[in-house]
């Protein structure tokens, strides 16, 4: 029978033939902590007695979350991951020393290999998809039981195919791609299934693009995302010390599929989605006719905290100033994109266009600090919740959308155009 990627996979790290609907136990690859999930598998393994790490290379954790810590809870709460990489030598562990955001900085690590099976305890660990893995988030203590035996068990998901052909109008990113799908389908479109990104716009679209189309297939209420290798990824992987040799699997011509998926995306405006749900897609052209105020800008995130976010960004800012009764927060989602940035004199831009740039962190994104919103503002956020509280007060508004367009509205103080500055 023909083969999906996925399942494909599947079958190479189960030892026989994988199918979707079937359940199969399989080696992980990497297991990928944080510090607000990592504790709870962590007293999960220590219960069950276990005193090593059954795959000690194949597990990472990445302090990200509440780093540096904003109170003595968070500080308890990521030394109970310190001490527990320390005790156990971990050759993966990140923290202060070399921070990042785990979905940017294990794939610039090279720890990220196409071929894997990846699991997190982080819902956006399906971000590595973009570089032809098999990646999902799952429970802290499926975690611990992957710690333990090195292994979990999956239901192989079915698989949805999405074609995108034509080419990107300006200002058009993985983001809106992303954000239509969800849009059509619904949060829910794609429950437990694979979400298999093809066609000549996927050949053409830069990896930065491509994760961030990954990072969001669990806001379809996807199992994974999914990008096949080819040239774009092989040089991304270029420059990196691969954890690994890479396993490339493309799906087979007549694979079965749940549903295909046609976007012609020379048809589309940049996506704004609007409050309370990342389905609640608006073209940006009738975000701006709703002439909506915005209180706080946040460009960052595992979504869109890489270099060409800060570069799209600075773009648009480079001259400008930000409104005056708008903030902007800049997060660069690791320290080497914070360099990077810093040396191509985009920190400048930031600056003097009046943001603030923060360590790496999720912080924002969650509502946990670095940007917490008040009753009843409104932010334009790069992000990809835009649930009820989610970054803050209950009564507060994200509208997510890309880097462009986060920039744009900055200056103008409501949700803007970029096509427009």
């Amino acid at each position: 029978m023909k083969q999906t990627i996925t399942e494909k996979i599947f079958s190479a790290h189960a030892g026989e033939a994988a199918f979707a609907g079937q359940i199969v136990q399989s080696p992980i690859d990497m297991v990928i902590g944080n510090d607000i999930t990592t504790p709870i598998s962590i007293k999960q393994f220590e219960r069950s007695g276990a005193k090593s790490l059954a795959n000690p290379d194949g597990f990472a954790i990445v302090m990200d979350h509440y780093i540096p810590a904003k109170d003595i809870a968070s500080a308890n709460q990521a030394k109970i991951s310190r001490d527990f990489a320390y005790k156990h030598d971990l050759k993966h562990f990140f923290d202060e020393k070399d921070m990042g955001i785990e979905h940017a900085l294990l794939p610039e690590k090279g720890l990220v290999v196409p071929g894997d099976v990846i699991i997190g305890a982080d819902s956006h660990t399906c971000t590595h998809g973009a570089l032809g893995a098999f990646a999902t988030g799952m429970g802290s203590t499926d975690l611990a039981y992957a710690m333990i035996t090195g292994k979990n068990w999956f239901k192989v998901p079915e698989s949805i195919k999405v074609i995108f052909s034509g080419k990107m109008p300006q200002h058009l990113y993985g983001k809106d791609l992303i954000l239509e799908i969800i849009r059509q389908i619904g949060v829910d479109g794609a429950l437990y299934k694979a979400l298999e990104f093809t066609g000549d716009t996927i050949a053409q679209l830069d990896m930065d693009s491509r994760f961030s189309l990954c990072n969001m297939a669990i806001e379809a209420g996807a199992k994974n995302g999914i990008v096949a290798y080819d040239e774009i990824t092989k040089e991304f992987l270029s420059d990196k010390n691969l954890r690994s040799k890479p396993v490339i699997h493309y799906s087979d011509e007549g694979a079965k599929y749940e549903r295909i998926i046609e976007i012609d995306v020379s048809k589309l405006d940049p996506v704004v989605a609007y409050p309370f749900l990342p389905s609640n897609g608006k073209s940006v052209r009738e975000a701006v006719k709703d002439d909506l105020s915005i209180d706080q800008v946040f460009i960052g995130s595992c979504t869109n905290g890489r270099l060409s976010d800060l570069r799209i960004a600075a773009e648009i800012l480079k001259g400008k100033r930000v409104s005056k009764k708008t903030r902007l927060i800049i997060t660069p989602a690791t320290q080497k994109i914070a360099l990077a940035a810093q040396k191509e004199g985009l920190m400048d831009i930031f600056v003097e266009a009046g943001a603030v740039v923060s360590n790496p962190t999720c912080g924002a994104c969650l509502g946990g600090y670095m940007g917490i919103l008040a009753d009843g503002e409104r932010c334009v956020a790069t992000t990809n919740r835009n649930f009820v509280g989610r970054m803050g007060a209950r009564t507060s508004e994200i509208y997510l959308a890309n880097s462009a367009v986060a920039a744009a509205s900055a200056i103008a103080g409501k949700i803007a155009d970029p096509r427009d500055i």
